[in-house]
């Protein structure tokens, strides 16, 4: 009687790329398939859905896995420097994807879009950091400025900075926007009180502030949207 020694994995790299292509996107794959496919290209022949297993049980998911740094991934994952590299660019690589759909002169005139484009430069930070988008007259998107950085809970700046930087885009028309990576989308009583201090300040230099939009995943929070005082529901 004979035995069938065939290897079983035999062809499941091409299974798995085919059904990529036959699908076109990745909403069926599991976590650890998503990961396993990535690493194909990092590990020719080593089995990568056991890696990717391993990798997801010790950082529990994609979002933590791909925002670890190098150094860490190497140290506690056990990966080689060029597949630390290779993960730790994705939220870099698909910030860049973002960036370039939103190009300069893009019209913000609706809650909408202001939303995915900010969703597109702070997406997948640890780290606060403040921006302020300068508009022109037909709210044309004029500059997206990186105002300052801080830590995972809060961030400092001064108005001088916002408004020196407004002037100096010629603006008509802003958004204040900052990230909340803690995961609460509520302004806290310091963001309402520097708002009302930018939007009034804005108004005096003829310069109308639309709105202060939080970005906090899929909770964002827009000082317009809930026509907190100043701010008008529409652009």
């Amino acid at each position: 009687m004979g035995v069938n020694s065939e290897n079983p994995n035999k062809g499941h790299r091409s299974r798995v790329r085919q059904r990529f292509i036959k699908e076109g996107n990745l909403d069926s794959f599991k976590e650890y398939e998503v990961l396993e496919l990535m690493l194909f290209y990092a590990y020719p022949m080593k089995d990568t859905k056991v890696i990717a297993k391993k990798l997801l049980e010790k950082y529990h998911s994609l979002h933590n896995l791909f925002n670890s740094r190098p150094e860490d991934l190497m140290e506690n994952g056990g990966l080689t420097e060029n597949v630390a590299v290779y993960l730790s660019m994705m939220p870099y690589i698909s910030k860049r994807y973002l960036e370039s759909f939103y190009s300069k002169g893009l019209v913000i005139d609706n809650n909408s879009i202001a939303i995915g484009y900010l969703n597109a430069l702070l997406q997948g930070q640890n780290y606060e950091s403040i921006y302020l988008l300068s508009l022109d007259i037909n709210k044309k998107l004029i500059a997206a400025d990186r105002i300052s950085d801080g830590s995972e809970d809060t961030v400092n700046f001064t108005a001088e900075v916002v408004l020196q930087r407004a002037l100096l885009n010629k603006a008509k028309f802003t958004i204040l926007a900052h990230n909340h990576p803690s995961g609460c989308n509520e302004p806290s009583i310091s963001d309402d009180r520097a708002t009302e201090e930018l939007r009034m300040k804005f108004e005096s230099l003829g310069i109308r502030m639309i709105d202060h939009i939080i970005i906090c995943g899929d909770k964002n929070y827009s000082y317009a949207r809930r026509k907190r005082k100043g701010f008008r529901k529409e652009y």
